[in-house]
């Protein structure tokens, strides 16, 4: 802020400080207002109230049915062992990919984030051929069942641990570990006392992501579940898709949000608990090389083979596998050829390459857009003002920024066709080709959020008073300290949210026009249309998607890695 600007706001009895984080705290509170309450409360009165009469009979009706309650329980009994078992096998892979460095940890570490931008219906397709009586693993008898359904989230999800937590565990300062072990401590002893505790906030934060993405899957339990298993997610897709219910729909998406904001609630109460600030070190040489001759390293090493090689490479190698199947049975690059076509009988109004382009355009822009509103929510919830009032208040705008990966993504679309057909702000984004980036931030907020604010928290408050006592301003205060601290943090909130944005497929479904389709549209597309050329060409375009976002996330990976050790 300049001096006179900074003279103008004296005048008006504002302090530079107070509109600094005045404008952190509107800007982030306008975004989701628009873009996240007005559609979902649209959407939820014209189920409620139609024809301008409010009509609660359908929670009646809805909340007296079995089969609600039986929904609610399989929702969350997926989400809590699909979380349970992402964080267990997170954990010593987390360690394997930032505590240590070996050849090609780079590599495998775009691996690990592959499945987790995979288009859902691929994912549960290419388990349910593992799964069935035929496949590789038929004979475990998972095909329809929990326990597939479970594999194949914690397939998805495990990678949001690795990072989450991979990203702080890297940075931890070493010495106090080597202390411990010093005076006597086990390996298993400092990890449990010291290394834990330590990691605690970064281990909530990812948990309650994954626990939310569990909650809310829609296409691995839709191809995985068959008839005998459902969620709150796939009926308020049947009730809204198939049946035009929009009664019963919108008192589902009050349901979910409320078992969401329970959810959340709980997290984050055990996170506050649990938070202090941690002295950090520069990443750039943290990581010590994997010692074979070492027991902890090697078992460590093999669990991540195992979890690496048993869960996400089989899975992918097969999907890779099934690509040169060509239709007549014989391999080849067929399926791969005919992505430069609309496919057999025109299935596609776009090619392959042409929606692979504006997948890329569109990702770039919500990457962009959620950058800035989800760092300005890590930048105002990562603090600990001293007033009771505005803890609570930060608790809650933290709060308010994870419920859009509790609330349907059936919902979240319909409710931006039903208020997004006019201007917003002076600008009609369904001319602007902005309608589909925004609603991709939407998702990819979160993320940035839960990536970004537990380095933030960590800072010790310390290092920002002596900045301010030696005249720094409070832009100057986040310049030279928060954010040189956050810098490979913020790399990685910009690989997860391009990667999720490549693979977002819910709200995209509703709002993409067909000259305008997305990666994951044109595959859902030649799924759902008949043929053995079009499966084969989803095939391919699955493999091209996940090569991408590998590529994407290994360059994030390695520009962050150089800016990060630029800074220190």
């Amino acid at each position: 802020m300049d001096r006179d600007s900074s003279r103008l706001s004296l005048r008006l009895g504002l302090k530079p400080a107070g509109l600094l984080w005045g404008t952190a705290v509107a800007v982030p509170l306008g975004f989701l207002m628009i873009f996240f309450a007005w559609p979902v409360a649209a959407l939820v009165a014209r189920g409620l109230v139609p024809d301008g009469v409010l009509d609660l009979t359908g929670f009646t009706e809805v909340l007296s049915s079995p089969r609600t309650w039986r929904l609610v329980g399989l929702t969350l009994t997926q989400a809590v062992l699909g979380t349970a078992f992402s964080v267990l096998l997170g954990l010593p892979l987390a360690y394997l990919l930032y505590r240590r460095s070996f050849p090609g940890r780079t590599l495998v570490r775009g691996l690990v984030t592959v499945p987790f931008v995979l288009p859902a219906v691929v994912v549960g397709v290419a388990f349910r051929t593992l799964f069935a009586p035929g496949g590789t693993l038929g004979f475990l008898g998972l095909e329809e069942s929990l326990a597939g359904i479970v594999v194949a989230l914690v397939f998805f999800n495990v990678s949001v641990v690795v990072r989450t937590v991979g990203g702080l565990w890297e940075r931890l300062d070493p010495r106090t570990e080597q202390a411990a072990a010093s005076l006597g401590a086990s390996p298993v002893r400092v990890f449990r006392t010291v290394t834990l505790p330590s990691l605690a906030p970064a281990i909530s934060s990812a948990a309650s992501v994954v626990f939310l993405f569990c909650a809310t899957a829609f296409g691995v339990v839709l191809v995985l579940g068959g008839v005998r298993y459902g969620t709150i997610e796939t009926e308020i897709w049947t009730r809204t898709t198939q049946f035009l219910d929009l009664r019963a729909a919108s008192v589902l998406s009050i349901l979910q949000l409320v078992v969401i904001s329970a959810a959340l609630a709980v997290s984050a109460r055990a996170r506050r608990r649990r938070e202090a600030a941690l002295r950090l070190v520069p990443s750039r040489g943290a990581a010590r090389p994997l010692s074979w001759r070492t027991p902890a390293d090697l078992t460590v090493a093999l669990v991540g083979a195992a979890i690496v090689g048993g869960l996400m490479v089989l899975p992918l190698a097969g999907l890779v596998a099934r690509s040169f199947r060509e239709p007549d049975g014989s391999w080849g690059l067929g399926n791969y050829v005919a992505l430069g076509t609309a496919g057999e009988r025109n299935a596609l109004v776009v090619t392959v390459w042409e929606a692979t382009a504006t997948s890329l355009r569109i990702a770039l822009v919500a990457t962009v857009l959620s950058l800035v509103v989800g760092g300005l929510v890590a930048l105002v919830v990562s603090r600990r003002p001293r007033a009771a009032g505005a803890r609570r208040a930060v608790g809650i705008l933290d709060g308010l920024f994870m419920l859009p990966l509790g609330v349907s993504a059936v919902t979240v679309g319909f409710g931006f066709l039903i208020t997004m057909d006019q201007p917003v702000l002076g600008v009609d984004l369904r001319t602007s080709g902005l309608l589909v980036p925004v609603a991709q931030a939407v998702v990819a907020v979160p993320l940035v959020v839960r990536t970004v604010l537990p380095v933030l928290r960590a800072i010790d408050p310390r290092l920002r008073e002596v900045a301010a006592v030696l005249g720094s301003g409070p832009g100057r205060v986040l310049r030279t300290v928060d954010l040189p601290i956050a810098l490979r943090s913020v790399g990685l909130a910009t690989g997860f949210a391009f990667a999720v944005s490549l693979g977002e497929f819910g709200a995209t479904s509703f709002l993409a026009r067909p000259d305008g389709a997305t990666l994951p549209v044109v595959i859902f597309r030649l799924i759902g249309r008949p043929g053995a050329e079009n499966y084969g060409m989803a095939l391919a375009a699955s493999v091209v998607l996940a090569a991408l976002t590998a590529t994407v996330m290994m360059v994030a990976e390695r520009l962050r890695d150089e800016r990060a050790g630029g800074e220190f």
